[in-house]
């Protein structure tokens, strides 16, 4: 990633410390195989249960709106970077983007719960405000972030009141994961990942909101980008302690509003839709307490060193995830080493950070012989592959 000729490594670094985050709460999660053993003693299962709420309070919605922030960074550096040799970098970021779909349905394959396919649908939707200035694409930015499709549903519960509430359509999706995790076969893993668990995940990211928001902070990102946020400058320091002083006070406050809503407001759809909102908005603020600490300490002598050792990992983070993809079905899923049936939260745990140490030490040795990790490279030179006289302007 070169901005100004001088690669962005506290972004590696930043992108490096999502993965690892995201590499923890799949493990404990079974890589999205929900399944608590019964046969533990009493004392673990306390600690399993300290341990889950931990990391869920520390990076569930948090460590993919970082990479959702990072991923529309990434295409500014990108645009601007062809932008200064006079093209238009949005044809080929579409087809970059087709080529992150076949990615994203490789990884699923063995993990429903992949991002690579939402990221590249949603993507797209970058090109029509790529050139856009930056007042109407931040505006466009903050209305995503308010979720306006869940304001619509709570106006329209106002008016249904005594509506019954239905379960969410992923649940039911959800509910026949077992069918094939637990089984031995992983075609038949494949098969239902693809298909079962796709649909469910699908329709998740449609009912937590999590759709607008991603398209939100790709574009965020962008801005960022494009002001240069991400450089190392007294003025960016300054930037991100007010970042961390307005978005600790705005999560203490959310943090407040989220378990005083059900109490304040008695009627469980009116509460539900409020709750969407609110929780997609804590999220949100937290990550931006997690970027903004992040960048903070990178930029200290005594904490640089121990944050650049996220830097490798960053630097191939698409083969870094789709490789703990893999490696956490097999070691999980019954098509393998089954240990879902006897591993907690804090056998996941200690798997976890086993897998991140051998993750770093491969992407250590790795990036010191080559620029980019395998699959990156692969993803670069298939989106400057060359198609003759065809060419896509807007």
């Amino acid at each position: 990633m070169n901005s100004t000729g001088s690669r962005l490594h506290v972004v590696d670094a930043l992108r490096g410390f999502a993965i690892v985050s995201i590499m923890l709460l799949h493990n404990i999660e079974h890589f999205d195989f929900y399944y608590f053993p019964l046969f533990l003693p009493g004392w673990m299962k306390i600690l399993d249960n300290a341990i889950w709420k931990s990391l869920f309070f520390l990076f569930s919605g948090k460590s993919y709106a970082i990479f959702a922030l990072l991923f529309g960074l990434t295409f500014f550096i990108q645009s601007n970077n062809q932008e200064k040799k006079g093209k238009d970098f949005r044809g080929r970021f579409a087809w970059r983007l087709i080529i992150l779909l076949i990615f994203g349905i490789i990884n699923s394959s063995f993990f429903q719960g992949d991002i690579l396919t939402l990221y590249a649908i949603i993507g797209f939707f970058l090109i029509p405000v790529a050139k856009l200035n930056n007042k109407i694409v931040f505006w466009i930015a903050l209305i995503l972030m308010l979720q306006p499709y869940e304001w619509i549903n709570f106006f329209i519960s106002l008016q249904n009141l005594n509506i019954k509430i239905s379960d969410p359509a992923s649940w039911s999706y959800g509910s026949k994961m077992e069918e094939y995790v637990t089984g031995k076969s992983l075609i038949k893993t494949i098969i239902g990942n693809l298909t079962n668990g796709k649909t469910g995940v699908l329709y998740w990211w449609w009912e937590s909101g999590r759709v607008f928001q991603t398209l939100s902070l790709f574009m965020f990102g962008m801005l960022a980008g494009r002001k240069g946020m991400f450089e190392i400058s007294q003025a960016n320091r300054q930037f991100w302690h007010r970042i961390i002083i307005i978005s600790s006070i705005l999560f203490v406050f959310l943090f407040i509003v989220k378990h005083g809503i059900s109490k304040l407001i008695g009627n469980n759809v009116v509460s539900g839709q409020l709750l969407a909102i609110e929780i997609s908005w804590l999220n949100i603020s937290f990550m931006l307490i997690l970027v903004s600490g992040f960048i903070i300490l990178y930029q200290t002598t005594l904490f640089h060193q121990i944050l650049n050792i996220f830097s490798s990992i960053g630097r191939m983070s698409l083969s870094n995830y789709i490789f703990q993809s893999i490696v956490g079905s097999f070691i999980y899923y019954g098509f393998g080493l089954g240990l879902y049936q006897y591993t907690g939260a804090t056998y996941c745990l200690l798997i976890g950070i086993v897998l991140t140490i051998l993750e770093g030490y491969f992407s250590l040795w790795w990036i010191k012989y080559h620029n980019q990790g395998p699959l990156e490279g692969i993803w670069h030179r298939a989106t400057w592959i060359s198609f003759g006289k065809l060419s896509i302007k807007f």
